[in-house]
């Protein structure tokens, strides 16, 4: 998963964040709620950002136990 992508889901929940904030001090429930619906997204999101590092490590690991190196994965 790349750096930016990340950075770009963990901004999503940032301004999810302050959506939320700012529905609760405005006390303005549909922005509330559409800040906690964008920071639900953006922690999905940042779930399969990890799934896919998880899934990338373990492919790493099998290249480097494999004896013969040139052996192509699916």
């Amino acid at each position: 998963m790349s750096f930016m992508d990340k950075a770009k889901h963990k901004a999503e929940e940032v301004a999810g964040k302050a959506k939320e904030s700012a529905g609760k001090a405005t006390n303005n429930d549909e922005l509330k709620r559409d800040g906690q619906t964008d920071q639900a997204g953006a922690k999905a999101k940042q779930a399969g950002d990890n799934v896919k590092d998880a899934a990338g490590n373990v492919r790493d690991a099998v290249r480097r136990d494999d004896p013969d190196k040139n052996a192509p994965l699916p």
